[in-house]
């Protein structure tokens, strides 16, 4: 587990990157790194140096950061999340289940790491297991717009139609309004499910 003090900085964070908000992720990166550096945190510095490096798209260099994050907190099942993330960016596959399964073992209460999981499971064609993990990840975070928004898509990818658009409506009446272009793109996978009469397909 990660230092208490920081849980809700890296959540914000990983929201801000998750909506592509880079420049409020960027600060909030630097607010936890000066945080750690201050109190002397050596896991929550490489943490954080790691979210800066990934900002930059520099995924190499976060992996570094990552690793070094992993020594110095075992515990820390962002760091493993994220480093499968990197891993991924890098057209890396073989390993990144591991890493999602280390940061789970590490931190069975952080839902983004099933979400990520999940994710990549459905991008893999493995939509069902995806489900699950989705599934998982909204009995942590009932309100996580994103999760709803992939939950659509795996039931879009399952050919069920009506399923997708509640999933996607779902997301939208969760999604912060700063978001638009978010909702604009989930609003024409809507209209791209539903025919012109309004039934699913």
């Amino acid at each position: 587990m990660n230092h208490p003090e920081f849980t809700q900085l890296r959540r914000l964070i990983d929201n801000a990157i998750t909506f592509n908000d880079l420049v409020l992720a960027k600060k909030l990166a630097l607010k936890g790194l000066t945080m750690s550096q201050e109190m002397e945190v050596i896991g929550e510095q490489m943490f954080f140096r790691a979210q800066l490096e990934i900002i930059d798209e520099h995924f190499e260099n976060a992996i570094k950061y990552l690793d070094n994050a992993i020594k110095y907190n075992p515990t820390d099942g962002a760091a493993y999340n994220d480093r499968a993330l990197c891993m991924i960016e890098l057209g890396i596959i073989d390993g990144v289940l591991g890493y999602f399964d280390k940061g789970i073992d590490a931190e069975p209460d952080y839902e983004t790491i099933y979400h990520n999981k999940g994710w990549f499971l459905n991008n893999l064609g493995h939509h069902k297991e995806a489900l699950s993990l989705f599934k998982k990840t909204l009995e942590l975070a009932p309100d996580r717009a994103v999760t709803y928004e992939n939950i659509g898509n795996v039931y879009e990818s399952l050919g069920k139609m009506d399923e997708a658009v509640i999933a996607y409506k779902k997301a939208l009446s969760l999604i912060d309004p700063a978001y638009e272009d978010i909702i604009k793109q989930i609003t024409i996978r809507i209209k791209g499910t539903v025919p012109k009469n309004g039934q699913g397909k």
